[in-house]
């Protein structure tokens, strides 16, 4: 007997729920982290190697499109920071039903806003 149940191939379409958008967002900026590692080691190395070198880091910090790209960066950090924690507690059963993975998720969503616009303005 043939499969009748319709088909949906179009990803646009599809409405995902709360959570999982959460969690997809989590694992996007876990990858937006892993590539920005080198550069973090990189402007770490040079804020150590000497004070010329820290000087020419600052100045460089200073700039206002290189503070909205670290601004986004850092926004990335928190993010998954935040949704780590929501996972490390769903690992002991706690928001893993329906309703409390709604509500975690709302409070991911908040909490990370929250910071973030923090950290944007303490970096201006």
């Amino acid at each position: 007997m043939k499969d009748q149940r319709p088909k949906n191939l179009n990803l646009l379409t599809i409405r995902m729920p709360l959570p999982a958008i959460v969690s997809i967002l989590h694992r996007l900026s876990g990858i937006i982290l892993f590539f920005f590692i080198p550069v973090a080691l990189w402007g770490l190395q040079l804020s150590l190697t000497s004070e010329q070198d820290f000087t020419n880091l600052q100045v460089f910090f200073s700039n206002t499109a290189v503070k909205i790209i670290t601004w986004g960066l850092i926004a990335a950090l928190i993010y998954h920071f935040v949704a780590g924690i929501r996972h490390l507690l769903m690992d002991i059963h706690i928001g893993e039903e329906l309703k409390s993975g709604r509500i975690t998720s709302v409070l991911t969503l908040i909490i990370s806003a929250l910071l973030i616009i923090l950290m944007g303005i303490w970096l201006w």
